[in-house]
């Protein structure tokens, strides 16, 4: 029998170029990936959970790049399909000042053709975690469907069914994004989202306890709420408990929720309750935003395990 999976996740991860300049003076752009969906497959990998990532890879002069940056991370990549197109790109410069700037390339890039046909079910069988993203969703029609299907077959086969709605005004209307949730809450056992960018945004609810309950009221048994410098609430089993966050010194918060959801992901997978999982996820960010980027500074295994116990969690 093939090997089962702790996690898969879905959607695009892009070709990223950065520098500590303006984008408008900078002669010099580092190369890196990243991505809402691989970010978070990569925290998970880093702390040992097996991770799968289902995408598509355009063969460009970039695809070896990205399929041997993965594969180093340990992400089985058995099902991102390598396919004729370009892969998307996206520009990010982070200044001294604490300024960002970005820069998409991603129109019709080559995960956009994602859908259907791109998701095993024997694949999905074998895993104990499927997770998703409202970016995913929002690439076109046919990744919408894609990540339908992957979640209906999820729940049907007992997977745990994780979402992230990750709402970005630049990518599609509210009206949009919503309607995209509630094609697939009845899915969902666990929702994953931000107070200011999802919760505020969308259903224009602000307190977390009301935010839970406005999940719960929907089926979604689990619910983290993440605050940011407040840390995270977790809505479990009629509970809610809140999760601080550790004291640390902020380089950087770009895919902090990312590293937020890998751990947390990771811990579920690993058998923790969601409220210990989320204590982990509190201990990954802390660390992630500690240096520049989304993927580099994700801490590794021994780190993230030698803070948790010390802090008494």
């Amino acid at each position: 029998m093939a090997d089962s999976i702790d996690i898969i996740s879905i959607g695009e991860c892009m070709i990223e170029l950065s520098s500590s300049e303006s984008l408008i003076h900078a002669e010099i752009l580092h190369k890196y990936f990243g991505g809402d969906s691989m970010n978070t497959a990569v925290a998970a990998a880093r702390l040992g959970s097996k991770v799968g990532y289902i995408s598509k890879i355009g063969n460009d002069l970039f695809q070896e790049y990205l399929m041997d940056a993965w594969q180093s991370e340990n992400i089985d990549i058995s099902y991102a399909r390598l396919v004729e197109g370009y892969n998307g790109l996206y520009f990010l410069s982070r200044q001294k000042s604490g300024e960002k700037e970005f820069a998409y390339y991603r129109k019709k890039s080559a995960a956009t053709t994602l859908s259907i046909d791109d998701i095993p079910e024997e694949y999905i069988e074998r895993s104990s975690i499927i997770f998703s993203t409202g970016i995913t969703q929002s690439l076109s029609e046919s990744a919408k469907d894609a990540v339908k299907k992957a979640f209906s077959i999820a729940k049907e086969k007992g997977c745990t069914v994780v979402y992230d709605p990750n709402f970005r005004s630049r990518l599609w209307s509210l009206d949009e994004a919503k309607e995209a949730l509630n094609e697939i809450i009845d899915y969902i056992d666990i929702i994953l989202l931000s107070a200011v960018h999802d919760a505020e945004k969308l259903f224009n609810i602000s307190s977390p306890d009301k935010i839970i309950k406005f999940f719960w009221d929907q089926g979604v048994q689990t619910v983290a709420v993440k605050m940011g410098n407040e840390g995270s609430f977790i809505g479990y089993n009629g509970e809610i408990n809140h999760i601080p966050p550790l004291d640390v010194a902020v380089v950087d918060t770009t895919g902090a929720g990312d590293a937020y959801n890998g751990g947390f992901l990771h811990g579920i997978a690993a058998g923790y309750t969601p409220f210990e999982a989320a204590k982990l996820a509190c201990v990954v960010a802390s660390f992630q935003i500690q240096g520049l980027g989304a993927i580099k500074p994700l801490p590794h295994k021994n780190e993230v395990y030698a803070e948790f116990k010390r802090s008494d969690m």
